[in-house]
This record gives structure tokens, sequence and C-alpha cells, in this order.
């Protein structure tokens, strides 16, 4: 190769070497004819990572002789295409014909490949090169789940992932941020809940000073033994990783203690994520509906729109002493606002119709992330990728767990989850439902089940009931009483003891005349059509005719949905992620 050509080749962008397939979605390495080297990065291999693996590079067991042309180097995932000789007359080319909808379909392959990333799940595209497979590989770095997750992602049921941010500050790009000395706790969660049909999804923030108790958690050592971590009562959230060496599968330990979800994965990222990855997708925008001049997190920004990458971006989720009460549940709703944005980011045709940022992102992801073994390889993070790429962005909403002050602190530091509203909306997730509107492929009750909710209801002074204990949990039907009674209005109402025989589910069971009282009491407690049983009624103490609710063993608490998919909890904060909001 002569200087000039040498040159050309050694300032071609990498990027500029991947081209979209529009008939796979894929994009896929086309090196230059006259380059001699490919300009894939190479993969590092000196190092490997824990939990992962190496490889070497296939059909390079030697040098290749002096002058010798190296004519086995073809990247996989490339097609050989026949040329066909042009016919004479033809004027040397040879007129195809149009293909029908290729843009239509090159969108939604791309889509479906790209589309569902949350946070950091920026793994998509890239693939078509075995050494730049291999690349992305050694860039990922994994821990053991100790068994703490289900095993793995399934196609045929609903996903559940754990995105942690750490506020660890050692490292390339970390240090500057307060204490550099920190552990890395679970400074920022997120559990995100994609439900089976792939319609909808639900990200669960966190708070880091929710007051918690921390299970034990069995985690694997350096050499390999299993070392029981001690548990914590009463403590903080965020002590769940970092603390006592607790690693995520702590963290998922202690969130499935909460809201008794077992996280299918976990990814956590350090501060490097948020600057490396906004700017990969060049800068992500924000609003802001007044000035914040924040010096601990050192953003300085007008009231408006603004995009910001890098830096800015790392103040942005990082500052709170600006916002709303100056707390980390004002920050949390930043980082909502934040990740919304990055979700529209990544889902525009700019974004994935781009091969630079497509690369970059790959790049960006797999270095900034900590992954568990079970996913720690780029075609398992890409299959789970393409799983939530189905989901559709208007029906993914953004909240946190509802919590009140600590009662236990005279001055208010930390925060407890609130009892009724908390436990409701884990009811309504591990139940797979949406806190937004979406229109199901399949009705779960039959139309004459469903309609039995439907038509007028009585005021709660009207209703007359009496509650039988079928639970096995004891006092289940007098904690229901007292809250029919003190909270709701229903002082017709009574409490007569054990039922017959323990019950799974709970029953009303009421007359025809009864019916608008049964809807009230339904709607009350969160009962479900099926839940509902019309036929005799009984007659209580005074002779007076009673409908019979019977506690049954999906009981939760007083006040809280017997069927919580029926509502969601009152006054909940949701961010629904195709809307742009600005942080107050």
């Amino acid at each position: 190769m002569d200087a000039q050509g040498r040159g050309r080749a050694e300032n071609i962008d990498p990027a500029d070497q991947w081209v979209l397939n529009p008939d796979t979605g894929d994009y896929e390495l086309r090196l230059s004819p006259s380059a001699e080297q490919s300009t894939v990065p190479a993969p590092r291999g000196s190092s490997p990572r824990r939990g992962g693996r190496g490889r070497s590079a296939p059909g390079r067991e030697g040098p290749a002789r002096e002058g010798e042309r190296d004519e086995r180097r073809e990247v996989p995932g490339q097609r050989r295409r026949r040329v066909k000789e042009p016919e004479p007359g033809s004027g040397g080319r040879r007129k195809q014909k149009p293909r029908k909808g290729k843009g239509k379909t090159k969108g939604k392959k791309i889509m479906v490949w790209t589309g569902g990333t949350l946070a950091f799940l920026l793994v998509a595209g890239c693939t078509g090169g075995y050494l730049y497979y291999q690349h992305l590989n050694d860039n990922i770095t994994s821990i053991d789940d100790d068994g703490a997750g289900t095993g793995g992602f399934s196609k045929d049921r609903a996903i559940n992932i754990l995105v942690m941010g750490t506020d660890k500050r050692s490292g390339d790009g970390n240090k500057g941020y307060g204490d550099e000395g920190s552990v890395g706790h679970a400074d920022t969660t997120i559990l995100l809940h994609v439900s089976k049909d792939r319609t909808n999804a639900t990200a669960l923030s966190i708070p880091r000073d929710m007051i918690v108790d921390i299970p034990t958690c069995p985690t694997k050592q350096e050499d390999g033994s299993t070392k029981d971590i001690q548990s914590s009562q009463k403590a903080r959230f965020n002590e769940s990783l970092g603390q006592y060496d607790r690693t995520p599968s702590c963290t998922m330990r202690t969130v499935k203690a909460i809201t008794g979800i077992t996280p299918d994965h976990f990814m956590v990222a350090d501060f490097n994520a948020v600057k490396t990855l906004s700017s990969a997708v060049g800068g992500v925008e924000v609003c802001l509906a007044k000035d914040i001049d924040d010096p601990k997190s050192h953003l300085k920004l007008p009231k408006g729109k603004h995009t910001i990458a890098g830096e800015d971006a790392l103040a942005f989720v990082r500052t709170r002493h600006s916002v709303g009460n100056g707390g980390d549940l004002s920050r949390i709703e930043l980082q909502q606002q934040f990740l919304s944005s990055l979700m529209r980011k990544l889902k525009s045709s700019d974004t994935l119709t781009s091969p630079q940022k497509m690369i970059k992102l790959a790049e960006a992801g797999t270095e900034a992330l900590t992954v568990d073994s079970k996913i720690a390889d780029i075609m398992k993070l890409k299959d789970l990728g393409m799983e939530l790429g189905k989901l559709d962005m208007k029906n993914l909403s953004f909240t946190t767990v509802p919590v009140i002050d600590n009662p236990a602190e005279k001055v208010p530091i930390t925060v407890v989850p609130d009892p009724t509203k908390a436990e409701q909306l884990f009811a309504m997730m591990r139940a797979d439902e949406s806190l937004t509107e979406v229109k199901k492929k399949q009705k779960k009750e039959k139309a004459a089940v469903a309609a039995r909710l439907k038509g007028p209801k009585a005021d709660a002074s009207d209703v007359r009931v009496d509650i039988y204990n079928g639970s096995g949990k004891t006092g289940a039907a007098q904690t229901t009483l007292t809250w029919l009674q003190n909270d709701e209005g229903v002082l017709k109402s009574s409490q007569l003891g054990n039922a017959p025989s323990v019950s799974k589910k709970t029953t009303l069971e009421y007359a025809p005349g009864q019916a608008d009282q049964a809807r009230r009491l339904a709607d009350l407690m969160g009962l479900s059509g099926s839940a509902m049983k019309p036929g005799k009624s009984e007659k209580n103490a005074q002779g007076l005719p009673a409908m019979k609710l019977t506690i049954g063993g999906d009981f939760k608490g007083a006040g809280v949905p017997i069927d919580a998919a029926s509502k969601a909890p009152k006054d909940i904060k949701k961010v629904e992620a195709d809307k742009v909001m600005c942080a107050e």
C-alpha cells in the first residue's frame, strides 16, 4: 500500500464501516477492499473479566507468510453476492425492481432491535463481526447473582430488571464527586417490570433513604466459597449494596423482600455511565420550570429546555438542593425525567439509523455496565433488548415507592414505605397490571362476570355486611371491620369470627336486591367481578338481610385492594415516558 492509500485507511472512522442491512435490521462490518487491517477495536484479552470468558479470533493461528494475502478473513454474517453479467444492450446496468415497504420494514426491524432499552440497556446493534463481538464481550464486567434471581428472563413471562446506579467514586472519571471513600452504595435503584404480553411497563424507583430490613445474603467469594453476609434491621435501603461487602445480589434479595417480586437480572452503572451514554446519543433534552444553581452538584441552568450531556448530565441527575424540597425524593423525579428523555432519544430515528451513534452506544453501554453473569454476553443482552423492544413508550410509566416520614424520628430524615399504598402498588406489579391504560389482547373475565361491577352503587352508610375470616390469618376479619367502619363509613357491618373453612380467595355473596351495595363494597375493597357471588343473602343478628364477606388468603391488609389490579393507589405520582415534563 502506498503512503496515500495508507493515510486514507488510517483516517477511516470505524463507524463508517458499519452498514445497515435492511433485510436483517443488523449493522454489518464492510471493510474497505484496500484495508489490510480491520479498524474494529482489538479485544482486550490481557485481563479476563470476572465471570467473563476469553476467546481468540478464528483463522489467526499463525502469521501469514510474507507477501501472501490473507484470503481467509471474512466477517461472519455477511453474504457473498453473485454479480450477474449485464445483458448486451442493457447499458451496463441491470435494472432492479423496487422493493415495496422497504422503509417501513427497515424501521420496524431496527425499532424491535434497539427500541426497548431502559436507562443502560444499550447493547443492541454492532455485532456483525466476530472481532467486534469479542471486543464488546470483553468490555462487559459481570458478578454472580448468588442465586438471588429467577435464573434468567423468559419470553413467555413478565421480565423484571433491577437497574442500580452506584455512588462509587473510585475508577477513571469517577473521582471528585463528594465522598471519594464510598464503597459504592445503591444510590439510584429502579425495578423495571415489563408485562408478560409486552404491552406495558412500570419503572419503580426505590428511595435510597427508605428504611427496610436487609436479609442475610449468601455471597460467593473470590476463592469460590460462599459467605453469609449479615442481615441489618431498620437500615437505609442503599446499604443493601456495598456495606459489609454486599454485592448486587443482596440488593436483589432486599427488593424481593420489599416488593414480593424476584428480579430476573441486575445491571449496575457508575457515574461514568451517565456521562458516556448521554454523550453517545448527542445529548438529552430536559426541561426546568425554574432556574437551578446548585454548588454541590455544580449544576447551573436557567429555566426552560436544555440539551445536556457529559458532566452536565451527571450534575442534573445528582442535584437535589435546588429542586422540590431539596431531598432525595425530588432528585428521583429529576432522574425519572432524564431517563424518560433518554428513552425518547434512543428510540428517535436519528439515533437508530446512525451507525456512529449505535457504535458509541454499544461501547459506552458495555464499558459502563456491570451485569449478572447470566447475561454477561452481548448476544444474551441483545435477546433481552429485543424483548424489551416490543414495548410501546406510551405505556412505560415511572413511579416511586409510596412513602411516609419515618415515625421513629422526631425530625424526619428518612422515610418508610406507606403501609397501604406501597403494598397496593407492589400487588399491581405482581399482578402484571399497568399504571397506564392499555388495550388488553384478552379479557381476564367474561363479559357477564365483569358486568357485575357495572351499575349504580349504594352509599357506604347503606351497605350491610357480615364479615368472616377464611384467610387463616389471625385478626383479618376484625381489622377489615375496623377499617370499613372508621375509614370508609360502612357502619352497618359486623364480624362473625372464622369461616367454616380456609379459602384462597375473598368472596362476597349477595342477593339480587343488594347488587348496588355489593358494587360499593367491591369498589372499596378492590374486589374483581369474579369475587362477587350473586345468590342469597343471610340475616344478621338484628334479623335484617346482610351480605356475606369471606376474607380469603389473598388478604394483604385492611385497606389494601384484594384484587390490586382493580385500582391504583390514590395520589400516586408517575412520569409517563412519552411525555415531556418540566422539573420544579
